[in-house]
């Protein structure tokens, strides 16, 4: 796999990497890896990260500015990591523009212990303006069940999970769900969602998992982007 989806690499925007230096050594690590490309996605949350578009193109010509004085060779580009709330279901009532990669994916996450009452609606919504909506880590949320998963795959939602969580970064439960979302063939993007160093270095051992290979082995859109 050649492309990342998913990180937080751009200083100070959310909970990712601090500043410039820290950036550089993490970019340079995952292109070491064998990334050749990178899509940073910084969170937007109304509440906590109030990014938008202008806030993160400029911080990402920044870091590009940096990485070509580094002699760092790798295409980093970026979108962002919606936060599904109020704000975000009123952007899209609105038809507000999103910032999405690739064939107009539209990366968001959701309330880690509860299923948001609006999910559906909110599907349905952005599928009918034109987004392909990816589901950041769905083997995170507390509340997610293999019946679940299915229901959103049918639903056309696009699954991405972290490969962190094929080897218990997160937790047991974790690990297990992400197991079975590559058993049903039902992982349509793999990301780092990598925010510091030590993501970065723990990715170059989790590549050599049975299931990260397995999951290598399905049809992923970042082997497309």
């Amino acid at each position: 796999m050649v492309g990342d989806i998913h990180s937080h690499l751009l200083p100070g925007l959310d909970d990712g990497v601090s500043n410039f230096s820290e950036a550089i050594q993490v970019v340079r690590k995952l292109s070491e890896i064998g990334y050749q490309k990178l899509i940073t996605t910084p969170h937007i949350m109304s509440d906590t990260y109030r990014n938008d578009s202008e806030t993160i193109l400029s911080r990402l010509k920044e870091l590009n500015d940096k990485l070509k004085e580094e002699n760092i060779s790798i295409v980093i580009q970026a979108a962002a990591e919606y936060y599904l709330d109020s704000w975000l279901i009123k952007q899209v009532e609105e038809a507000v523009p999103l910032m999405t990669f690739g064939d107009n994916y539209l990366l968001f996450e959701m309330n880690y212990m509860t299923e948001p009452y609006q999910l559906n609606d909110f599907i349905f919504k952005i599928l009918m303006l034109g987004y392909k909506p990816v589901l950041a880590h769905p083997e995170r949320y507390q509340f997610m069940t293999i019946e679940k998963a299915e229901d959103l795959h049918h639903r056309g939602v696009l699954m991405q999970v972290n490969i962190l969580s094929f080897i218990d970064f997160y937790s047991k439960p974790v690990r297990q769900m992400a197991n079975q979302l590559v058993d049903n063939g039902w992982v349509d993007f793999l990301g780092s969602d990598c925010h510091r160093m030590q993501h970065a270095l723990l990715l170059g051992r989790a590549f050599k998992n049975k299931y990260v290979k397995k999951a290598l082995s399905l049809p992923l859109l970042n082997n497309q982007l």
